[in-house]
C-alpha cells in the first residue's frame, strides 16, 4: 500500500475542492446576505489543510494500484463529508450542530437531497447555492473531474475511475487516456447542465432558481430553493424540462459520449440497458395514470398523467423532486415508488439505486437457471443483447446484491434501535441508500426529526449507496490490508 502517495493525491484533491469555496463567496456578495466570510474561511482552511498533508510527501510520485485507488476514493468521500460541512459550522446564521452539517454535506455529495432544515426558504442565497452546487460536484462524482485536472496521476488515474464510476463493468474507456475519458465526461456533463439552466430560465425561472435546479436536476440530486420543492412554480413546462432532464442524468453517460462523437442517436437504441430503462418508466407512468384516475383520486386524466410522468421519472432516477405528496396517494403506489428508486437509473449514470443492468442481468441468470433445468447439459450463456456476459461479472452482481440487501437490513435494524417506526426507517435508510432523498412517515418532507444516531446511520447508508458499497467494505477486509 502507497501510504504516501495516497496522502499526497488526498492533499491534492482537497486543495482542489477549497477552490469550490469561492462561488459561493461571490454569490453572498452578490446578494448581500452576511454569509460571505464563512465560505472564505472555509477555502482558506481546506487550502492550509490540503498543503500541509501534501507538501511533506510531494515527491512521492509513483503508479496507482487498484488498492490505493479504493483507498483513496473511500477515504477522499469520508474527508469531502466533513470538509464540506466546515462553510456549514462556521455559518452564524445556520447555527448547525457536527452531525447536522455533516448530514447535510455528505447528502449533497452523495446527491441523495435529504433536507436537515425545516424550512430551505429561510436560508441565505450562498447557501441554496451552495447546496446545489455540492450536488452537481458529485453528480458524476468529484474525482473523476480530479482524474481530469490532475495528469500528474498518470496511467493510475485508471484505478480511481474504476473505484468510482457506478456500475458492474468498469473497464471500458471512451478514449485512450483515461484522462481523456475524464474529460469528455465532464465537458458533456457542463454542456447538458447549461442547457438545463438555459431552459429553466426561458421558463419562467428567475436566473438564480434556474442555475440552482439546473445543478440538482442533472446531478439527479433534488435540491430546491423552495418548501414545496417544483411544485412550488406549478408549471407543466417547467416539469416537463424537469423530467427531460432527470432522464438524461438516469442515462449512461457513455451513450451520450457516443451520440455526441457520431452525432447520431442509434447507440441509445441499441443498447439493453437503455430500453429496459425506457420499458420500466413506460409500465410506471401507465400503473401510476391509471390508478390515480381509475381510485378518483386524481378525477382528470391530464392531469393525473402529468402528475405520474414526473414522480416516476423522479424516483426512477433518484432525483427525490416532487410536485405532490406522493405519500398520501392511494394504495401501493407510495411503496412502489420507493421500491423503484432501488432499481434506479442506468450505469455510468448520475443515478443511484442498484443500477437497470444489474437487474437485468439477475433477471436473465434466473431464465438461463430455469432453461438449465429443462436442458442440463446445453451450455447457455447469459447475453446483454447479443453479447455474452462473462460468469465472473455475474458473481460479482450476485454479490453486490447480497450485501446491498444485508446493509440495507443491518442499517434499517439500527435505526429501529433509535425508536423511529417501522415505515420511516425503512423509507430512510432506503431514500439514502438509493440516494433519493425522499422518504415516508417521520421523513417524508425533511430528516430532522431523527435523533443523531440515527443520523449518523444514514450518513453510512448515503455513502454506501454512492460508492455502491464494497469500495467501503473493502477496507474491513484484512485480504486488502495485506501485502
Amino acid at each position: 500500500m502507497n501510504f504516501l502517495v495516497v496522502q499526497r493525491i488526498l492533499g491534492l484533491l482537497l486543495m482542489l475542492f477549497s477552490l469550490t469555496m469561492l462561488p459561493p463567496v461571490f454569490v453572498a456578495l452578490q446578494f448581500n446576505d452576511g454569509n460571505a466570510l464563512p465560505f472564505f474561511h472555509a477555502f482558506l482552511a481546506l487550502l492550509v489543510v490540503g498543503a500541509l498533508a501534501w507538501w511533506p510527501v510531494r515527491t512521492k510520485v509513483r503508479e496507482l494500484r487498484l488498492r490505493d485507488g479504493f483507498l483513496i476514493v473511500a477515504l477522499f468521500w469520508v474527508v469531502l463529508g466533513a470538509a464540506g460541512a466546515v462553510p456549514l459550522l462556521l455559518s452564524d446564521q445556520l447555527d448547525l450542530s457536527l452531525t447536522d452539517a455533516i448530514f447535510e454535506a455528505v447528502s449533497g455529495f452523495t446527491t441523495t437531497g435529504a433536507i436537515i432544515f425545516p424550512s430551505i426558504e429561510r436560508l441565505p442565497a450562498s447557501v441554496l447555492y451552495y447546496r446545489g452546487q455540492v450536488e452537481w460536484l458529485g453528480g458524476i462524482g468529484i474525482v473523476v473531474l480530479a482524474v481530469a485536472l490532475l495528469p500528474m496521476l498518470g496511467v493510475g488515474g485508471m484505478q480511481l475511475l474504476r473505484a468510482e464510476t457506478p456500475g458492474p463493468v468498469k473497464d471500458s474507456k471512451l478514449t485512450p487516456r483515461i484522462t481523456e475519458t475524464a474529460k469528455a465526461l465532464w465537458i458533456i456533463y457542463v454542456a447538458i447542465t447549461i442547457a438545463c439552466a438555459a431552459a429553466y430560465w426561458a421558463a419562467g425561472m428567475a436566473p438564480f432558481d434556474a442555475i440552482a435546479h439546473s445543478f440538482s436536476t442533472v446531478s439527479t440530486g433534488g435540491n430546491s430553493t423552495h418548501d414545496s420543492n417544483l411544485a412550488y412554480y406549478d408549471n407543466p413546462v417547467i416539469e416537463t424540462i424537469a423530467v427531460v432532464f432527470m432522464f438524461i442524468g438516469g442515462v449512461n453517460f457513455s451513450l451520450h459520449f457516443l451520440a455526441w462523437r457520431h452525432r447520431r442517436l442509434i447507440n441509445y437504441f441499441r443498447d439493453p440497458e437503455f430500453k429496459m430503462f425506457v420499458r420500466i418508466l413506460v409500465f410506471s407512468i401507465a400503473l401510476y395514470t391509471l390508478v390515480l384516475w381509475l381510485t378518483r383520486h386524481i378525477h382528470e386524466p391530464g392531469e393525473a398523467l402529468r402528475l405520474a410522468v414526473f414522480q416516476a421519472v423522479s424516483m426512477q432516477t433518484t432525483a427525490g423532486f416532487v410536485t405532490d405528496n406522493f405519500s398520501a396517494w392511494p394504495g401501493a403506489l407510495p411503496v412502489i415508488l420507493v421500491l423503484s428508486a432501488f432499481v434506479g437509473g442506468c450505469a455510468g449514470s448520475t443515478s443511484g439505486g442498484m443500477k437497470i443492468v444489474r437487474w437485468l442481468l439477475i433477471w436473465k441468470q434466473g431464465q438461463r437457471e430455469v432453461n438449465q433445468l429443462v436442458h442440463p447439459n446445453a451450455e447457455l450463456p447469459v447475453k446483454l443483447g447479443t453479447k455474452p456476459i462473462d460468469m465472473r461479472v455475474i458473481d460479482a452482481v450476485w454479490g453486490f446484491f447480497a450485501v446491498y440487501v444485508i446493509a440495507f437490513g443491518v442499517l434499517m435494524v439500527l435505526l429501529l434501535a433509535t425508536g423511529v417506526d417501522q415505515v420511516t426507517a425503512f423509507s430512510a435508510i432506503a431514500a439514502c441508500m438509493t440516494n433519493t432523498g425522499t422518504g415516508l412517515g417521520a421523513v417524508a418532507s425533511n430528516f430532522t426529526a431523527l435523533s443523531d444516531p440515527g443520523k449518523w446511520i444514514c450518513v453510512l447508508a448515503m455513502l454506501l449507496g454512492r460508492l455502491e458499497v464494497f469500495p467501503l467494505l473493502v477496507l474491513i477486509s484484512p485480504t486488502f490490508w495485506r501485502g
